[in-house]
């Protein structure tokens, strides 16, 4: 039994199409990058419990997890394979009413993550390059599919383009970077349909991508007669990234495209613990204070930081957590709401408790006039402060 709106077991919290298709997915989908780095197999069963017991059937992963790559001991797909652990514990029944969403990894020249997909895995000489020509979806897809311990991946998104495109909190085109060869994306999406056609995936989605890339990507999948397996974009969007807002927002309302959100906390920026100075030692900033930069209270601009703090009182006012606060405005846009499905993580059990009450029924909470007003306010002092030039 797969997750459709006509057969599923599992009773769903707060059920929506995703991008209009069948796929029936929670409202809150499950991340998972920092499992095998910050988070061990415990503590991702553990976690996978707790969210299944809440409501919650949709699971995002990536080749490339768990993250930071400058971990010292980081290895690409270590992720899935704990999820995988996890999917061969409960069984076929149990794993056939969740959705399982992994990512193919962009343009990356000598990559590790493309080492990966080997076995045994390269480990001399100059190592594979990650692209996005149809061999190489086609290897990547295969590997994750063996990692994760599963017939079929219910999710299959692009990591990031094979061409240049700013990303990662880049607002500024360079046309000197562009690149040469650059895959054409009607390969990677016949190589997509291909996978489609063998079982092998059922849906397909984007990530970090341009009005641009998604127009090319709907004019592909038309024209190969796939536009219907199309269905989410996973780009960051945070009260401190709110880029997709404009012409992002617009183009995938036209083409039923639902956005799963990355970073909702920036990076647990806007949980407020770092100002408060109440984060772990095994927080991700605190353990990793070069990772994500412009969140890092070390690195993160005075704006950035200022505006935190202004929305850690609005949340206060509201009577929320900092967390709460964060995770019930993007919640509560209709690119998500309507379509989509926010990604949630955290690296202990309690977090991820916190995490997911504004999901909760009882105590979900709503944002009244007065609080967007004031959230609006911050942000149109400085937009997006944590990106740059």
């Amino acid at each position: 039994m797969r997750a459709t709106l006509v057969s599923m077991a599992l009773a769903v919290r707060g059920a929506r199409r995703l991008g209009g298709s069948d796929l029936v997915v929670s409202e809150a989908c499950l991340g998972t990058m920092t499992w095998g780095v910050q988070n061990n197999q415990e503590d991702a069963n553990e976690q996978l419990d707790y969210a299944r017991d809440f409501g919650i059937n949709f699971i995002d992963t990536a080749e490339l997890y768990p993250v930071p790559l400058t971990a010292p001991e980081w290895r690409a797909g270590t992720t899935e394979e704990i999820l995988g652990n996890y999917l061969k514990k409960i069984g076929s029944a149990a794993r056939d009413e969740l959705v399982v969403a992994t990512k193919v990894a962009g343009f990356f020249p000598n990559s590790p993550v493309a080492a990966q997909r080997s076995v045994p895995p390269i480990t001399d000489g100059p190592l594979p390059d990650c692209r996005l020509d149809s061999q190489s979806v086609n290897t990547a897809c295969d590997a994750s599919l063996r990692r994760l311990q599963t017939d079929r991946i219910d999710l299959l998104q692009i990591h990031w383009p094979d061409r240049y495109l700013p990303v990662f909190g880049q607002l500024q085109f360079d046309h000197d970077k562009k690149r040469e060869g650059e895959i054409p994306i009607i390969e990677t999406a016949s190589a997509f349909r291909d996978l489609i056609e063998a079982g092998k995936v059922r849906y397909i989605g984007l990530s970090n991508e341009s009005p641009y890339g998604v127009a090319e990507w709907i004019k592909a999948t038309e024209a190969l007669g796939i536009r219907d397996k199309l269905v989410s974009i996973q780009n960051s969007y945070s009260l401190l990234d709110r880029r997709f807002e404009a012409d992002l927002a617009e183009s995938c309302a036209r083409y039923n495209i639902g956005l799963l959100p990355w970073s909702v906390l920036a990076g647990g920026l806007l949980s407020g613990k770092y100002a408060s100075q109440t984060a772990g030692p095994k927080s991700r900033f605190i353990k990793y204070p070069e990772y994500m930069s412009r969140w890092s209270p070390a690195t993160a601009t005075p704006e950035t930081l200022q505006a935190v703090d202004d929305y850690v009182k609005i949340a206060e006012q509201a009577n929320l957590s900092p967390s709460q606060l964060a995770i019930a405005y993007v919640r509560s846009r209709r690119f998500v709401s309507d379509l989509g499905s926010v990604i949630v993580g955290a690296t202990t059990l309690e977090q991820l408790k916190e995490n997911l009450e504004p999901f909760h029924d009882a105590h979900s909470p709503k944002l009244d006039s007065t609080v967007v007003d004031a959230i609006n306010k911050i942000h149109m002092r400085c937009r997006d402060p944590s990106c740059s030039l």
